[in-house]
């Protein structure tokens, strides 16, 4: 697999670059492709991405969005990734509505992962045993070095045949929708975002320490796949070498 990292001195700056590099990743999907396809995350981490690709005066009309995850709440909830997208991106951007595949987290969490799936199998006209490819994928991860909704302990990190769980976040005491490893790691692009000090020794078992990933979810999904491109601020990446 392709591995980049770039590190800025602030998060604003990691932030907006992350942002450029997932517009330009786009622009050359749309180049030889009649659409593109981009899955979120949420978190306070990119709203400063967001609100700058929003500012952008980049054509979305053929841009379809969809979310890595998603907690268990209603779309209006203040916890809701959804509702961190439509205020900073998608109605400042004015993404179309039929662009925008939200996760349905009010429902039943396994009624929600089982709908999402699906949404996912009929877009991407995906075939039994095969995996949908977006073109980018952006994630981030926690202090305790999950990504997605896949934390320390979770059996599903090891699941590469299905698409969508529902998974019980013992620490976070919530159901939450997570995107699984299969559809994760069968991205054209994952461009990382990860900014804070509170990240640093997790950026440091993830891409310098022994592979457990049982212990560090996102170690799984930083040495395989296809292209994968680190953007950290200083603060973050303090603990690994330059």
């Amino acid at each position: 697999m392709s591995v980049h990292r770039y590190m800025y001195p602030t998060a604003q700056q990691a932030a907006e670059h992350c942002g450029d590099a997932i517009l330009q990743l786009l622009k050359e999907s749309l180049s030889g492709e009649s659409l593109a396809t981009l899955a979120i995350s949420g978190g306070s981490t990119p709203r400063p991405m967001f609100e700058h690709m929003a500012r952008s005066r980049f054509d979305w009309s053929a841009v379809h969005l969809f979310w890595v995850d998603e907690r268990c709440v209603p779309p209006a909830d203040p916890q809701s990734n959804y509702r961190l997208a439509k205020e900073t991106l998608i109605e400042p951007a004015h993404i179309p509505s039929r662009n925008v595949h939200r996760i349905e987290a009010e429902l039943q969490p396994d009624e929600a992962a089982r709908r999402y799936a699906e949404e996912l199998r009929s877009f991407f006209s995906v075939k039994p045993g095969e995996m949908p490819h977006f073109d980018v994928i952006h994630r981030g991860i926690g202090p305790d070095a999950h990504t997605a909704s896949l934390f320390p302990g979770e059996p599903l990190i090891d699941d590469h045949e299905n698409l969508v769980a529902a998974v019980w976040v013992e620490k976070m005491n919530q159901w939450r929708i997570t995107m699984l490893p299969g559809v994760l790691l069968a991205a054209r692009h994952t461009a990382m975002l990860v900014c804070g000090a509170d990240k640093a020794e997790a950026v440091q078992h993830i891409l310098e320490g022994p592979f457990d990933s049982k212990k560090y979810p996102a170690q799984a999904l930083a040495h395989h796949g296809r292209s994968l491109t680190w953007f950290l601020d200083t603060d973050a990446a303090r603990l690994i070498e330059p």
